[in-house]
């Protein structure tokens, strides 16, 4: 017994005196106690680092701590890199920092199996590092240059981006410590980084006081990894979860090498027999101490309805909301947060997350949301208010309630996604069944008032409890896991739960049919026809009354652009029914069927609703609005987010209305729509084809007459564009020939009926266009519209 304290006490004291070498070249510095100790000499601004181990892996992450604030160049403050797991191996005089590859592995008791996958796949030497001492085991690098430098790739960035060629100025690069901090099992390095070069594009001039000049900030994480008995789950494409894959070359011939579970927080019951009960550690986030109110308590407030799916999972104050410390980094591992990030434009907002490469484990959710965005949504609602600055300019209380609502809804999406979920795109054909949908605002019509009582939910959805509990269920000792997921997600088939996401949702050439972003209702076309209704009641009410007094009518032609395209994200959902197909993330023996084409009546249905889109009296701004519209006025240029046209400096109405309709005929006659087309048609005789599809649009748009001079001067316009759409069609060179077939011999049929109007300069016009087509279609391109003001993100969402 003696002896054996003896040694323990020895080892104590070894552990004790490694973990306090103090080597002579670093004996004056400043030094850091903590999961690697490390030193600050501050006369040569350098750092040096202890290892005490060698080939003990460990995670290291980098992350931008202050960026460049331009969405379009898109380096955010508190972006997080890539995290690598990585080792110190000793080589000579040198310590190599090895990043070995988890992606090809053989899980295998077999040491010279795992070797010979080891061997096989090339791994990645991050750095080599001269050791500057050695003493009793410990080696002492200088870790400066592996820090001061550019490793989360923004010269490469700023170059891609078309913005200058940039290199890093180490004379104006220095470490910055009040965020370079040591604690027991992280250690946080911060740089401040300026990269001179010269500037080329609009983007980084907008943002950057010198130009040739832009100083960012990174960090650099070192962390010890988790322990191994985090408990991997089986990703199911039905489950809503990210995948997280690896090769496993230890796997018998008869199975799949390829292994997929799924990302999830480690989350376990204090008493996993019990129905509810709390968890051994909670999962909790911090809210940036820097948001303002009211948008920090409403982000707190969106936040904490993840608790409602974790209780429905049987935990109890699993899921917590909190405001950061004042004194906490939101880099740091330790903490989850939701970081408030301003730019100079309104973007995107995104969740990401530091994972575990080896087993998937997510150590820190960090969600990043632009703060311009929430007055997308408040635009949105000055447009469709009745005057409501008519009486006074301080009526601004349900406009601010409505862009809170979104942020609520905001705050919950991006923490889904560092919780481990993907987007579900036919959420809203469910009721809005998840917070992970895009949800555009669902308005009512109230006689001639437009209602936003039920704009957003106000909850967790249903979808998302079947993702929590797929995810994060603790089951009783003894369960069948596999069975026991399996029924959570039958349960959610037999509830009529759908769950599409990101790759089958995306509008450009998408064809299934409930999937889409910013929709609203189960049936596509009818809310269209609604959204149709609501912006014609709001356009009516549209007055110099939705401004406060003494702001610029250039404001006001702002504020009525959301209005006028307010139906373009639902045009998107019905154009993906035309040709559509219904589907799911089927398995075997699932219960789910694979896939089926969408019935001809809801086809039509479709097809009828989406032409009105193209009528000029729908699509029109009404004559008297115009007046409203004078030319900008000085300090109120246009932006990306305003009308575009081919008139100078006047309002260009028609230019508007082509705008509109060029949206709607890039969707609808879309070349992969087009030949899914033909392939239905072949199918099934009873069904719509390219050719009726386009004599439809052509009943729909040139056979209209307007005895109005402007609407038909806008129906030509409309006009031009569906006979560029057929002509690309009769061209495209990656469609089925039968679509080039169809689309010439309806551009022949179109010049006949042409030619039969009798002469009239539209007409002689276009027939010369068809003409220049027909003898030269390879001349043929696409003449480009003015540019759609930027709209997505509506209010605000994701970038993964």
């Amino acid at each position: 017994m003696k002896n054996s304290t003896k040694l323990m006490a020895l080892l104590l004291f070894v552990g004790f005196t490694m973990g306090a070498q103090t080597f002579e070249k670093v004996k004056d510095f400043q030094k850091f106690n903590g999961y690697f100790n490390f030193y600050y000499d501050d006369s040569n601004d350098k750092i040096y680092v202890q290892v005490d181990e060698l080939e003990k892996e460990f995670l290291y992450v980098y992350s931008l701590s202050s960026g460049i604030g331009s969405n379009d160049i898109g380096l955010d403050r508190g972006q997080l890199g890539n995290e690598q797991v990585v080792y110190f191996k000793k080589a000579g005089n040198k310590l190599l920092l090895v990043q070995p590859n988890q992606t090809f592995r053989a899980i295998t008791e077999n040491e010279l199996e795992r070797k010979s996958v080891e061997q096989a796949f090339a791994k990645s030497i991050l750095h080599g590092f001269d050791v500057v001492e050695e003493e009793s085991g410990s080696y002492l690098i200088d870790f400066t240059d592996f820090l001061v430098r550019d490793a989360h790739g923004v010269s490469n960035r700023l170059k891609r981006s078309k913005q200058g060629s940039y290199s890093l100025d180490k004379s104006k690069s220095a470490f910055a410590l009040e965020r370079t901090k040591a604690f027991p099992k992280n250690v946080e390095f911060d740089v401040t980084l300026t990269f001179k070069g010269d500037p080329q594009g609009a983007w980084i001039r907008s943002v950057t006081p010198t130009p040739s000049l832009v100083t960012v900030a990174q960090h650099h994480s070192l962390i010890e990894l988790p322990d191994d008995t985090f408990e991997k789950r089986l990703y199911d494409p039905r489950s809503g979860g990210y995948p997280f894959t690896y090769y496993d070359y230890a796997t018998p011939v008869q199975e799949s090498l390829v292994k997929r579970f799924i990302r999830r927080h480690r989350l376990e019951k204090k008493d996993p027999n019990a129905a509810i009960s709390e968890p051994v550690e909670p999962i909790i986030y911090y809210l940036d101490n820097g948001t303002p109110e009211p948008i920090r308590s409403a982000l707190l407030d969106g936040g904490k309805w993840w608790n409602q799916a974790f209780e429905a999972a049987g935990y109890k104050n699993a899921f917590q909301m909190k405001i950061l410390p004042d004194d906490a980094d939101p880099l740091d591992v330790r903490y989850n947060v939701v970081q408030w990030v301003h730019r100079s434009t309104r973007g995107w907002s995104y969740g990401a997350s530091v994972v575990d490469p080896r087993t998937g484990e997510i150590l820190k959710g960090h969600v990043s949301l632009g703060s311009l965005r929430i007055r997308q949504d408040f635009m949105i609602a000055q447009a469709l208010m009745d005057k409501p600055f008519a009486e006074r300019d301080d009526n601004y209380e349900e406009m601010l309630e409505l862009a809170l609502a979104r942020i609520r809804q905001l705050s919950a999406h991006e923490i889904g996604h560092t919780l481990g979920f993907a987007h579900n795109f036919a959420a809203s054909t469910n009721n809005r069944a998840s917070v992970m949908d895009y949800p555009h605002p669902q308005f009512e019509l109230e006689g001639d008032k437009i209602s936003f009582k039920n704009a957003y939910d106000t909850g967790i959805g249903e979808w998302d409890k079947v993702t929590v509990a797929y995810a994060y269920s603790d089951f009783p000792e003894g369960t069948d896991e596999t069975a026991a997921l399996n029924d959570i997600l039958k349960k959610a088939q037999d509830d009529g739960l759908r769950y599409i996401s990101d790759q089958d949702a995306r509008p450009k050439g998408g064809a299934h049919a409930l999937a889409h972003l910013w929709d609203n209702g189960k049936s596509a076309s009818s809310e269209l026809e609604e959204m149709l209704k609501i912006r014609e009641t709001a356009i009516h009410n549209f007055s110099i009354d939705n401004i406060r007094n003494g702001e610029a009518y250039s404001v006001l032609e702002d504020v009525f652009v959301p209005l006028y395209f307010f139906h373009r994200y639902q045009t998107e959902a019905v154009s993906k029914v035309i040709g559509g197909l219904d589907y799911n993330y089927a398995v075997k023996n699932g219960g789910q069927f694979p896939v089926k084409p969408i019935g001809q009546a809801e086809q039509k249905t479709a097809m009828e609703s989406i032409i009105k889109t193209l009528d000029a009296e729908v699509i029109a701004i009404p004559k008297d609005k115009l007046n409203l519209f004078p030319p900008r006025a000085i300090g109120f240029n246009r932006s990306r987010e305003s009308f575009k046209g081919r008139t100078g400096v006047s309002f260009d109405a028609l230019s508007a209305s082509e705008t509109a309709a060029d949206m709607t005929l890039e969707l609808l006659l879309h070349p992969e729509r087009a030949s899914r087309l033909i392939q239905q048609k072949s199918m099934d005789k009873g069904q719509m084809g390219l050719k009726d599809v386009l004599q439809k649009t052509i009943q729909g748009t040139f056979d209209l007459s307007h005895r109005d001079a402007y609407h038909q001067e806008v129906q030509n316009t409309i006009n031009f564009r569906v006979l560029y759409h057929i002509m690309n069609l009769a061209a495209h060179d990656q469609v089925h020939p039968q679509v080039n077939a169809i689309a010439n011999q309806t551009l022949s049929e179109l010049k006949t009926q042409l030619l039969s109007n009798g002469k009239n300069a539209i007409s002689t016009e276009m027939v010369k266009r068809i003409d220049a087509f027909t003898k030269k279609p390879s001349d043929f391109k696409l003449i480009p519209v003015s540019k759609i003001p930027d709209g997505s993100p509506i209010g605000m969402d994701c970038m993964d």
